[in-house]
């Protein structure tokens, strides 16, 4: 008896195994059509599938606010599409319905709020700490949003003025009575901004400039904000403008952290409309009702002898505490 053939090798058991079928191959997926580098879109890896699809919501994440009725937040990347992608689905979620582009532009410049359930951004705390020879750990040398105090400031309280529904209203819109129109570019295109002042806003600004160190802090963009603070403030009654850079991204909202100003909150005010702009500081707030249109309204006017009556006070705690106690 002759020996026995030999065993086929794996690549011959394979081509046996291949003519058995017929020549049969397994179907070749199509590479993934990818966006050109300009593309809005984000781009994530999904386990399981080898190359990327498109994650709704784009690197700017303007929709998914505007879908609640809230500003959008353009210039931050929406905290929702930083989550983790979806874990072996074969479709990713359908992308919101998108508004229009000119109300995507309004909130570009003006917004305040976002979306509330919006999570903060994570921090890395496992991060390591650098330790000096002696064992301690440096302390990082504290940068504030304003420089010292003017000389014709000192002693004088700070009081942080927000800008847009405060003193001013602006929109897209054309407005037969607008005070000022300010040209800004966005997106390579010119817009037309109509602004309207808020009654009395001259008188409050010049009396509040003789009594207080007085500083804009507004959530807007500066290309808008700066413009319209030009022609508002004749008297520099602004010692300072601070922008949206400034502010905190606090679980959706532009928030204004006064601790970082570098002043005695002792001796902060904030006037503004929204109370989610001084949600960390709210026994330093002057609530003022928000603004758009009404050309009998009186609230600046009437706020200036309770300023007057703040500008003596050594610790505006005790001043604010009684006055919400009495209304």
């Amino acid at each position: 008896v002759g020996a026995p053939p030999p065993s086929p090798t794996p690549r011959a058991r394979t081509a046996l195994y291949r003519r058995s079928l017929g020549g049969f191959k397994a179907p070749q997926l199509p590479p993934p059509s990818l966006p050109p580098a300009s593309s809005p879109e984000v781009w994530r890896t999904v386990p399981g599938r080898g190359h990327c699809i498109p994650w709704p919501g784009g690197l700017l994440g303007t929709e998914v606010h505007e879908e609640q009725g809230r500003p959008g937040c353009p210039l931050t990347q929406d905290p929702q599409v930083r989550q983790s992608g979806p874990a072996s689905g074969d479709q990713p979620p359908p992308p919101p319905s998108k508004k229009p582009r000119g109300r995507r532009i309004f909130h570009s410049l003006f917004c305040c709020l976002c979306h509330d359930d919006a999570e903060p951004v994570a921090i890395n705390n496992n991060a390591p700490l650098l330790v000096e020879e002696n064992g301690t750990v440096p302390k990082a040398p504290v940068k504030y949003l304003l420089p010292e105090a003017k000389a014709q400031d000192l002693g004088k309280i700070c009081v942080v003025i927000d800008l847009d529904e405060t003193l001013v209203h602006s929109s897209f819109k054309p407005v037969s009575n607008a005070d000022f129109i300010i040209p800004v570019e966005i997106d390579g295109m010119v817009h037309q901004v109509y602004v309207l002042k808020r009654p009395h806003v001259d008188e409050f600004l010049q009396r509040m400039g003789e009594l207080f160190e007085c500083v804009l802090f507004t959530a807007s963009l500066a290309k808008y904000a700066d413009p319209v603070a030009d022609l508002l403030d004749k008297w520099g009654s602004f010692r300072a403008r601070l922008f949206r850079e400034s502010c905190v991204f606090h679980r959706g909202n532009y928030v204004k952290d006064l601790s970082r100003l570098g002043r005695d909150l002792r001796r902060v005010l904030i006037l503004d409309n929204s109370p989610a702009s001084y949600v960390f500081h709210p026994d330093n707030a002057v609530p003022v009702a928000s603004w758009f249109d009404n050309m009998g309204d009186t609230e600046l006017q009437d706020l200036l002898p309770f300023f007057e009556r703040l500008s003596r006070v050594d610790d505006i705690y005790s001043v604010l505490k009684q006055q919400r106690t009495e209304s």
